[in-house]
């Protein structure tokens, strides 16, 4: 059977530093049956000439060119020309390894399923991080959903779109939302709900690039927060809740709350060492936990939460005070003889 078409879209905004390591792990893929979309989002820089040489260079390079409306909105265009049969995200400041979509193919053909996700490297100033066992690991909706939602001890499944290989019918008519940051948590999450099978790459064959200067994630860290982050994880429940089940709902709805926590505990830290916004953030997370207080004494009664989760959600709900003066405790002299 002749390789099906893969379509890989590439915002560009700026990234002429850039793009050309991009654009070349691209181009240099073993599976070469490609469909390149090159988004340029309104660059301001020599980003839509390098676009255009590159489609020059490479007849399988689409090249749009549009006003600036972000990550978002560039995806979207890039989605509404891509006709392959599989659909694929990389970000222009990030690159990937020459044999990942042949590998995230094959891994889809030979086990029969939708989507591909693989494991990525973390590329640091100054360090790289990996891992993986190089196991190929096949999935059913629930298995994968419960790795998404509650993490694994080996495998890393994050929302993150460009560490997955897409079959067109999981994401047929579904749009990122133009305008918020977070975007992926939502298409991801819906894609995962319509699947039947997915399939596991413990390899990392993505280089995702962090603390760029400029990058949306170095934004202010709480207005993204409550404006995109947990509004979108409110929605990644409802869609569960809606498409799978109850029960996975639950579950996704416990690894919520104490996400919440873990963020109340840095704002306090962010506080403690002059954080002037920190204080109100803190204080916006207690508000969330208690207006879900009624949902949060269901789900924690229902035996799916740990006996030590049940005593601190109780005792923050209680007192987040003397909550972040037990957590300071358990960090200073618990932590230190366990290690």
């Amino acid at each position: 059977m002749e390789n099906e078409l893969i379509s890989v879209i590439v915002p560009v905004y700026n990234m002429e530093q850039y793009l050309e390591r991009c654009i070349h792990s691209i181009r240099n893929q073993t599976y070469e049956r490609l469909e390149i979309i090159l988004v340029d989002d309104g660059s301001t820089d020599t980003s839509p000439q390098m676009c255009d040489a590159f489609a020059k260079k490479d007849g399988r390079i689409k090249v749009i060119h549009k006003e600036n409306g972000g990550l978002s909105d560039a995806r979207n265009a890039g989605l509404a020309v891509a006709t392959g049969t599989y659909i694929g995200y990389v970000d222009s400041d990030d690159w990937i390894e020459q044999d990942m979509y042949e590998r995230m193919y094959n891994a889809c053909v030979e086990q029969d399923a939708q989507l591909c996700v693989c494991r990525y490297f973390s590329e640091y100033a100054d360090k790289t991080l990996g891992g993986g066992s190089g196991a190929c690991v096949p999935l059913t909706r629930e298995e994968l959903l419960r790795i998404y939602i509650g993490g694994h001890a080996q495998y890393v499944i994050y929302n993150s779109v460009w560490s997955k290989l897409f079959r067109r019918s999981l994401v047929e008519g579904t749009l990122f939302p133009k305008g918020r940051n977070s975007e992926d948590i939502t298409y991801t999450t819906k894609a995962f709900c319509r699947l039947d099978k997915a399939v596991y790459l413990d390899s990392c064959l993505y280089h995702y690039v962090l603390d760029r200067e400029g990058s949306i994630m170095n934004m202010a860290r709480g207005e993204r927060m409550f404006k995109d982050e947990l509004p979108f994880w409110r929605e990644h429940i409802a869609l569960i809740r809606e498409s799978v089940s109850g029960e996975m709902a639950d579950y996704a709805s416990y690894h919520f709350w104490r996400r919440l926590l873990f963020y109340y505990i840095d704002f306090k830290k962010a506080q403690r060492a002059g954080d002037a916004a920190a204080k109100e953030y803190a204080r916006r997370i207690v508000g969330e936990l208690r207006g879900d207080k009624t949902a949060i004494e269901h789900v924690y009664e229902s035996g799916i939460v740990s006996v030590g989760d049940r005593a601190r959600m109780r005792l923050f709900l209680l007192c987040p005070a003397l909550y972040v003066y037990t957590v300071r405790l358990y960090e200073k002299f618990v932590i230190p003889v366990r290690g």
